[in-house]
């Protein structure tokens, strides 16, 4: 018998909730108010790049516990002050116990700072390019079981970002931040924050 997995739990305050966040208050925030929200803010969209890198091989409620501190290590993600870190900075971070003390993932850090300045010269703004991969518009119902790692989309933009010298941007990296700005709302159907995020993003178009 294929075991039923379960898309949606309600919390005890009475919102029913996507699964993945049940139980943990910081996380159940998030999903409340932020994750799928959709943004077209520099910094946030840099911000969440760069924690998206830092995740990888970790869970994702790991890097939001330390969110606090990656904001005052990386200067609150204002991209020109990460663009200017050097190699003292990045021995000061590998010191810095707030973070995760990664050396490949603090160079990407600095690295993509760089390079998202370099795209919003082209672009104009980290949210033109970013949002230029959004999927095309359909009703279509969302599950636990059905949700993918990536996307035709993703894989795309992982690729135009690899070729401007991007690091730690693989596809499931970018389709986890693609759905976490709002360029695609995941949100599972029957999640009670689904219909607000939907409405959210067509007040943008």
């Amino acid at each position: 018998m294929t075991q039923r997995l379960v898309s949606t739990i309600r919390g005890p305050d009475g919102v029913r909730r996507c699964w993945w966040c049940h139980g943990d208050p910081i996380y159940e925030a998030y999903h409340d108010t932020e994750w799928g929200v959709p943004s077209f803010d520099d910094r946030h969209l840099f911000e969440h790049v760069c924690l998206e890198g830092f995740q990888a091989g970790l869970s994702w409620i790991t890097i939001l516990r330390r969110r606090g501190g990656f904001r005052r290590a990386f200067a609150d993600f204002e991209i020109e002050r990460v663009a200017r870190y050097n190699a003292r900075s990045v021995e000061r971070l590998l010191r810095d116990e707030r973070i995760i003390r990664h050396r490949g993932k603090i160079e990407s850090a600095i690295n993509n700072a760089r390079r998202a300045l370099e795209l919003i010269d082209e672009f104009g703004s980290l949210g033109t390019y970013f949002w230029r991969y959004e999927p095309a518009r359909r009703r279509r119902t969302v599950t636990r079981r059905t949700l993918p790692a990536t996307s035709a989309e993703s894989v795309a933009l992982s690729t135009d970002l690899k070729k401007r010298d991007w690091t730690f941007v693989g596809p499931t990296t970018m389709y986890a931040h693609l759905q976490a700005v709002g360029v695609i709302n995941d949100h599972v159907t029957g999640c009670d924050v689904r219909s607000r995020i939907e409405a959210a993003r067509h007040v943008i178009r």
